[in-house]
């Protein structure tokens, strides 16, 4: 989606590979269903390495979710890493509360007043507000939408109150003052926003949701393509330039081998299936 951190990604690694493959790498944003769209035309792709994507995180959440024309498992090929990205708590600057527990106090006086957003269900985004609800007891209304560009566009206008995108989709916004940055969801805070607090510090002990986003291409691309990619993929994170500026777009530059990155994708599966059936979670 235009604005999102997939997009962000694609753009910044496209003309480094532009670059170094002396190929045009095209960015084609396919939003909706939480990338499955754009996951399943990747997964019927013809397995030469010219049509590859940046899957998020939620990748391993959507088979818990959705009904999926393909295996999130079987039926790609992992290429390699490239950043991990925390999503951030933000709400509307008319919402009362400028620290995360003055939120859930005034939250808590005003049971289901809120509208919450998030790039679409099962995303981390919404899987991030969905543990904040379970940890706090906060009520809202989610509202899911087809990319995080879309929920920035209606957080300003202030049709929604709440959300949790990713820093790289939001950063901009917080800065300008447009939204109101209350916590990062990660363990750690983020070297864009260093000076906001995370969840789990600012009121919320244990709160953590951490994602990542990778390189995926369609099975059985051959071996010597994969390993291609994933040089020239870790070399242009390597490089300075790309590093700073992925990092002040708030994503952590992070760099894996296919075989690694693929043993992540299975234990992820496992992982989100036990909590999206915790929580309930399904398709609204």
């Amino acid at each position: 989606m235009p604005g999102g951190a997939a997009d962000i990604l694609a753009r910044a690694l496209g003309q480094k590979l532009t670059e170094r493959l002396s190929q045009p790498v095209v960015i084609d944003n396919r939003p909706g269903a939480g990338q499955t769209l754009a996951t399943e035309i990747l997964a019927k792709s013809a397995p030469d390495g010219y049509t590859i994507l940046i899957a998020a995180s939620a990748h391993t959440i959507n088979p818990w979710i959705w009904k999926l024309r393909y295996d999130s498992n079987k039926d790609f090929s992992a290429i390699g890493m490239v950043a991990m990205v925390p999503n951030v708590m933000v709400t509307h600057p008319s919402v009362p509360g400028r620290t995360v527990k003055e939120f859930i106090a005034n939250a808590r006086a005003k049971p289901g007043d809120l509208t919450f957003g998030s790039s679409g269900t099962g995303s981390a985004s919404h899987l991030s507000g969905e543990l904040f609800r379970m940890m706090t007891g906060v009520q809202f209304t989610h509202i899911p939408y087809k990319g995080q560009g879309q929920v920035m566009i209606d957080m300003l206008g202030g049709h929604i109150k709440l959300g949790f995108p990713s820093i790289p989709a939001s950063i901009n916004h917080i800065k300008s003052g447009k939204m109101l940055g209350l916590g990062v969801t990660t363990k750690q805070r983020s070297s864009a926003l260093p000076d906001l607090p995370t969840i789990a510090e600012a009121g919320v002990p244990g709160y953590e949701v951490s994602g990542w986003y990778g390189i995926l291409g369609p099975a059985g691309i051959p071996k010597p393509i994969v390993a291609r990619l994933n040089t020239e993929l870790t070399r242009i994170l390597k490089d300075s330039s790309v590093r700073d500026m992925l990092s002040r777009e708030g994503a952590d530059p992070l760099t894996s081998t296919p075989q690694e990155f693929a043993k992540i994708i299975a234990a992820d599966i496992v992982k989100w299936g036990k909590v999206v059936k915790a929580a309930g979670i399904k398709v609204e």
